[in-house]
């Protein structure tokens, strides 16, 4: 019986010691003497130096940071058999919606691991595809990513953007598809662009050269649209659009499939825009079609000079209207689709008709209309989940769409406009059994009892019993929709019987612009309660505990982290802010984080203030709050939202919190927001946070035998 039993006796002594907490000595950070006063409130900012991100001192914090960092990660027993879990698990083919242009068909693949997906080529469906720019070969270590790519309307020629390190600045290179040689033609300091064929060139955005030191923190202005032709120099290239008068507002361009008309949009922050239009075949000058930026306007095309536009204009879940260019008053705009129930995403002509994409509960759903807004069919999808791509063109009877969901990957399918029938075009092969997991969707109740949806996905028969390990997903904000989608490294967590949770609170556009309005400026507590709500839901209903419950978000999801584990820390057991924007009162002063004052409200306004400082995670740190485990997870090159809002944040937290729970920043090097991220990054990025969940936790993965 003794020797029977020891074994197991040193098994649980071992887990037992795995499980002990690591001791932690964090870095001394250096404090300065800076105060702002802000309507008569002192705000003390003793990080303020952590803003220079191109100096020695910052250098060196971030070195004794990661270094504290990943000598922690390091000691955690199980962490290389997470890593080589999840890199089994990625290691399967993936593909995007093929779309068509000038008689040839574009797709992206990956063959599982590949640090970038591959842009392919093939004349025809039943032919051998052939590469056509393969960015993997663009850098040895996968930093440089493909941002957006055109291919021009006669079909000779690939206009591509690379960014390199995950920086939002990107540069233009163009490729002779025939030779596969690149035309010597290179465009630098293009940022938020499109690229916009005609004729022999391209329209594109840029802005001029940052000083130096300035690249990745300077305030982004003055955007500028331009010509490009093909074999001239960048610096001859025509200025075609600017406002001198409002150096904050962005502008990118668009040109109709027939190359007649050019679209301009104008922006001054992240929803709303103005529409302007030029006659290519007369030397008109530019129409203002819309006068403020109260509401969104996208042009799908024009069909014999009707502009095709889809917009929010007196409709907060979206309509489809016909725009007359020879009859501009908004009075004679006509209704296509109008706006009902359901959120009308986005549209696209295809085979003669319209492929019209909904939002039902966070749920796609996809109906076909004729070119006049008659209602033909429904497209039957094969479960909920989400219709990431549609492509097809308006004399072409194919279109590609995919569909995904929490336990099905990226699925390809093409359809059949005339036959109105799908047919599945690619599906992945995941070593995996999917069958074994669920998917439930609840509507909890808010603090103001607002009705709030959120998915929940676990292992059929999970016993809810308030142990299992949990993490809650949320973003809430910019209009934007969290709808379900597949993730390998999620399958980590529910492997080992855990429950991942999605919440769609308030804030995002899951029910139209109202849903968003009532998360934003003076509504934002709406979007923290939401989720304190759902996190209370999960731990009422037995499904977690907040001993066992993890919270994520990134950016704007980063500043919600950041803030509801500031508002109630007893829900939780880890956090990771990633990327988050964390200093409410200096966000504007940064790149583009004057394009979000219309989100959050600016610190210059006294009432603003108010509400900013008032959640601002930077500023209501506590050192009478015992905080949940916390890895805050950030990147060198994001110039989206700069690194100083995440080092800022955790000097603070880990100056005021003396509890003895861990409270480190990961910074990624060479990496930026989290676009065009490389694969091995993320699967190293995945391993840390799993194995600092389960160890935070006190969960034994399964893999840790």
């Amino acid at each position: 019986m003794i020797r029977k039993a020891l074994p197991i006796l040193i098994v649980v002594f071992l887990f037992i010691v795995s499980c002990t907490k690591i001791q932690i000595q964090y870095p001394e950070t250096k404090k300065v003497d800076q105060k702002d006063v802000y309507f008569g409130v002192e705000v003390a900012d003793p990080y303020r130096w952590l803003e220079n991100d191109t100096s020695i001192e910052t250098e060196n914090w971030v070195k004794s940071q990661n270094q504290l960092t990943f000598d922690y990660l390091s000691k955690i027993p199980y962490r290389e058999k997470i890593k080589d879990r999840i890199t089994q698990l990625w290691n399967f083919e993936t593909m995007r919606a093929p779309f068509k242009k000038a008689g040839k068909y574009f797709f992206f693949k990956n063959n599982g691991l590949q640090n970038q997906d591959v842009l392919y080529m093939q004349n025809a469906l039943n032919e051998k595809p052939v590469i056509l720019l393969d960015p993997n070969t663009l850098s040895e270590d996968g930093t440089v990513a493909l941002g957006a790519i055109e291919i021009s309307n006669n079909g000779k020629y690939l206009a591509y953007e690379i960014s390199k390190g995950g920086s939002d600045w990107h540069e233009i290179f163009i490729k002779d598809i025939e030779t596969g040689e690149n035309l010597p033609d290179q465009i630098q300091w293009v940022k938020f662009s499109k690229i916009a064929w005609y004729k022999d060139g391209f329209f594109y955005s840029r802005y001029d050269e940052p000083a130096s030191g300035e690249e990745l923190s300077g305030i982004n202005k003055f955007h500028k649209v331009f010509y490009h032709k093909l074999g001239t120099l960048a610096k001859d290239d025509k200025l075609i659009y600017n406002n001198s008068d409002y150096p904050l507002r962005n502008y990118s361009a668009q040109v109709s499939n027939d190359e007649k008309y050019l679209f301009i949009y104008e922006t001054q922050s992240t929803s709303g825009n103005n529409l302007y239009v030029k006659n290519l075949t007369k030397k008109d000058n530019f129409v203002k079609l819309t006068t403020g930026f109260n509401y969104d306007y996208t042009v799908l095309d024009h069909v014999d000079d009707n502009l095709i536009v889809l917009t929010n204009y007196n409709a907060p879940k979206y309509k489809l209207v016909r725009i007359n260019v020879n009859i501009l008053n908004v009075g004679n705009w006509i209704d296509i689709i109008p706006e009902n129930k359901d959120v009308l995403r986005n549209c696209e002509l295809a085979g003669g008709k319209i492929i019209a994409s909904y939002l039902r509960d966070a749920n796609s759903k996809l109906e076909m209309f004729d070119i006049k807004g008659n209602y033909l069919s429904e497209i039957e999808l094969p479960s909920f989940g989400d219709v990431s791509q549609i492509n097809g063109s308006i004399n072409d009877n194919t279109l590609f769409y995919s569909f995904r969901s929490f336990t099905v990957p990226s699925i390809v399918y093409s359809y059949d406009i005339e036959k109105s029938t799908s047919t599945v075009f690619f599906q992945p092969k995941l070593d995996f059994d999917i069958t074994r997991y669920e998917t439930k969707q609840v509507f909890l109740t808010s603090k103001d009892g607002t009705k709030v949806p959120m998915f929940i996905v676990h292992k059929k028969g999970l016993k809810l019993n308030g142990n299992n390990p949990t993490q809650l997903y949320a973003y809430g904000g910019f209009n934007q929709s969290l709808l379900p989608s597949f993730s390998v490294e999620r399958l980590i967590l529910l492997e080992n019987d855990g429950v991942f949770a999605l919440a769609n609170i308030r804030g995002g556009g899951e029910y139209g612009e109202n849903w968003h309005k009532a998360g934003i400026g003076l509504n934002k507590q709406n979007v923290f309660d939401d989720f304190i709500a759902a996190s209370e839901y999960l731990i009422n209903e037995k499904y977690t505990s907040p001993k066992k419950l993890s919270v994520r978000g990134g950016s704007n999801g980063g500043l919600l982290i950041g803030a509801v584990i500031n508002q109630r820390p007893d829900l939780f057991a880890v956090a990771f802010p990633e990327v988050g924007v964390m200093d409410m009162l200096r966000f504007h002063k940064f790149t583009i984080g004057w394009a979000w004052v219309d989100e959050y409200g600016s610190s210059k306004d006294s009432i603003h203030f108010e509400n900013l400082y008032n959640y601002s995670p930077l500023h209501n740190i506590s050192e009478n709050n015992e905080y949940p485990s916390v890895m805050v997870i950030t990147a060198d090159h994001d110039d989206r939202v700069v690194p100083a809002h995440s080092f800022k944040y955790i000097a603070t937290l880990q100056e005021k919190y003396s509890g003895t729970n861990p409270v480190l920043i990961r910074i990624q090097t060479k990496a930026g927001h989290s676009a065009g991220k490389p694969t091995s990054m993320r699967i190293d990025e995945a391993a840390d946070r799993w194995a600092f969940t389960f160890y935070n936790m006190k969960v034994k993965p399964i893999y840790a035998d």
